[in-house]
């Protein structure tokens, strides 16, 4: 991984709201994109002669092309600029809202839903740029903002796609949100800065084809699954593609040193529960915006619809939008004090009171309306705080690729929720006068479902430990606690080189380098990849402790001063980790005795002649159970036994001002 060694500094002319304000709106654009066409649903078989399952592909495949292209974006972000691929992700945007819109027929509006797909990156890359452009103490508002904007045009696109359909026809909801669009990425060029946070590697080609083959064949046979059949035969040979490529995917990915997804990152623990918790926060959010219009718009008859038009069962979900808007900054303050696990936890809880209110009120509609904006608040402060506490414990240089699968995760989690909602409203219906309608039950199991869904996000966030590099509470200083630049302003220093191997000059592969301050506190990590090369980003000059570390070497930490500018600076691992020990018998060492190292699977280590003390080195390997065998000098008697390596009961005595500890065993 080499990053871009040019210094970043604050070039903008413009306040940083400006900059908010502009990818907020992106945010919101993109969400209205999603849902425009979901309350001309019923009309399209009419435009376009299509049967009514033919005018779903217009929902699923926009959903399939921002699961292909929310990763790849997101990476290619990091890699080459997160503004550059940001206008990629708006430009193809407008692309599909105009080829929609203009070829009139239903296949162009297919390839234009297509291309409106690429713009799922909009928001993680987003976000990514406002870490990278905002001083610290302003950056957990921001991304409140810029998360809950996912919300705020879902609960908004509704009530909006139905008034412009109204008064100007359907190539209308496509076209105008072209031209918003437009005006949105002059004001990216115009107020928006580019970071040279990035990673520049080779883009992995393997991966992206896997990792979108995978989820193409899951979304596609969960949206599908009910139009189909769950046991169908289409259905289950999607699901068995699906396994095949995760199959194929997870091992490529761990082998390649400059994976689209890192897995490792990913199996972390926050970062790993909190992507979980993208999921179960996806699939309950999405239920209340599913079923609100739905519930209001049924018919009175049924003695608990309320009858309501299209046009006015979309504006009931304005005030859910509004609350989004208003929840924004008490999430950043939740954050700002007790951390962000916190602020998830707290909005995950207040979306299950939410469901609960729902079940119980359903007598009125405002108390639909009420019920609906406990969700919507819930579901503001627990997607604002996902993004915090990815940041918060992912390399600084991965940040877009990291919240672009937290993002790809959710859309798993809305997928789902989509089909059970479906599933449960054909199934558990009442007739009235002849007509079939959703029984009051499927609304309120619906509710359960997202409830408990929301009571397990909370435990999740629970299960979350506390970050001690806090990215939104910090303020932006070097070690010490001084100043380092005025508070509008926001200037960090990238370190980037190389693992070397001391002994022969040759690259480490795949360690680990990791930053404190000198108070000790976290500033950075960073993998190498497979040519050793390294990037971490620290918040300004001062000194820094920096640790390598690898599994065949012994660890190095050095003190270094950094000026006030980006450098390059390469570790050098010294001395290689051996395993040493003593063969003896009844006591007695045994010389010239051949000690091998070999994995379960037949491939030998490492093998080694022991002494005249009986005395034995081998390199130490990476970790792993192999088997240790010792052939006697009369080249017939041999030994074996099972050894786990590195030791788990080792005992290590730091003696200060002696050699280097190694790492032993003894048979």
């Amino acid at each position: 991984m080499v990053v871009s060694p040019a210094e970043r500094g604050s070039t903008r002319r413009f306040p940083d709201w400006l900059m908010v304000a502009t990818l907020g709106c992106g945010g919101i654009v993109v969400s209205l994109e999603k849902t425009s066409v979901v309350p001309l649903l019923p009309e399209y078989p009419r435009i376009f002669g299509v049967t009514t399952d033919d005018v779903s592909w217009l929902v699923t495949v926009t959903l399939l092309s921002a699961a292909v292209a929310t990763p790849i974006i997101s990476r290619l972000a990091d890699m080459y600029g997160k503004r550059r691929m940001l206008l990629v992700a708006m430009v193809l945007m407008v692309a599909g809202a105009f080829t929609a819109s203009i070829g009139g027929t239903f296949t162009w509006a297919l390839v234009g839903r297509g291309l409106q797909g690429s713009a799922g990156a909009v928001i993680p890359v987003g976000i990514s740029i406002l870490r990278d452009a905002l001083p610290q103490q302003k950056i957990a508002g921001a991304v409140a903002l810029m998360s809950a904007s996912f919300g705020i045009g879902s609960a908004l696109g509704l009530p909006l796609a139905g008034l412009v359909y109204e008064r100007l026809g359907w190539q209308a909801t496509f076209w105008v949100v072209g031209v918003v669009g437009i005006v949105l990425i002059a004001a990216v060029v115009v107020f928006v800065p580019e970071s040279n946070v990035r990673a520049p590697a080779r883009f992995d080609y393997a991966g992206a084809v896997l990792l979108s083959a995978g989820m193409t064949a899951v979304l596609l046979a969960i949206t599908k699954g009910g139009v189909w059949g769950w046991t169908s035969y289409p259905v289950l040979g999607l699901f068995a593609a699906a396994a095949v490529a995760f199959a194929l995917w997870f091992p490529a990915e761990l082998r390649n040193g400059q994976p689209l997804v890192d897995l490792r990152t990913s199996a972390r623990r926050p970062v790993l529960l909190t992507n979980i918790g993208a999921v179960l926060v996806g699939f309950s959010m999405y239920a209340n915006m599913l079923v609100t219009t739905q519930q209001l718009q049924l018919s009175g008859e049924t003695g608990y619809g309320f009858g309501l038009s299209v046009l006015t069962a979309g504006l009931t979900m304005i005030p859910s939008g509004l609350a989004m808007v208003a929840a924004a900054p008490v999430s950043a303050r939740i954050t700002n004090m007790f951390g962000a696990r916190v602020t998830l936890a707290t909005g995950c809880a207040v979306m299950a009171a939410g469901y609960l209110a729902r079940f119980l009120f359903v007598g009125s509609v405002t108390e639909v309306i009420v019920g609906a904006v406990i969700v919507s608040t819930g579901t503001a402060i627990s997607m604002a705080a996902m993004p915090t506490i990815i940041m918060s414990n992912v390399p600084l240089t991965d940040t877009a690729a990291a919240n672009g699968l937290n993002t790809l995760l959710r859309s798993v989690g809305t997928s789902t929720c989509s089909a059970v909602v479906a599933t449960i409203l054909a199934s558990l219906t009442v007739t009235v006068s002849g007509t079939t309608f959703p029984g009051l039950d499927a609304f309120r199991t619906i509710f359960v479902l997202a409830g408990f869904a929301a009571l397990a996000a909370t435990g999740v966030a629970c299960l979350i430990p506390p970050s001690r590099r806090h990215e939104a509470t910090h303020p932006n200083a070097v070690p010490g606690g001084r100043q380092l630049q005025r508070a509008e302003e926001k200037r960090e220093i990238m370190v980037s080189g190389r693992l070397i191997a001391a002994t022969d000059g040759r690259p480490v592969d795949r360690g680990t380098v990791t930053v404190v301050d000198s108070d000790g506190r976290p500033v950075d990590w960073g993998r190498a990849d497979d040519d050793g090369r390294y990037a971490v980003l620290l918040p300004g000059d001062g000194r820094y402790v920096m640790v390598a570390s690898h599994v065949r070497w012994q660890p190095v930490s050095e003190a270094v001063t950094f000026p006030r500018a980006s450098v390059t600076h390469d570790i050098h691992f010294r001395r290689p980790l051996l395993l040493t020990g003593r063969v003896r018998h009844a006591g007695r060492a045994v010389a010239n005795a051949l000690v091998i190292l070999v994995r379960p699977g037949g491939a030998t280590s490492a093998s080694a002649r022991s002494d005249s003390g009986g005395n034995y080195e081998l390199a130490l390997p990476g970790p792993g159970i192999y088997i240790l065998s010792v052939l006697e000098p009369d080249g017939q008697t041999t030994h074996s036994r099972r050894v786990v390596l590195p030791a788990p009961d080792a005992v290590v005595d730091v003696d200060l001002g002696g050699r280097e500890p190694r790492t032993g065993l003894r048979i």
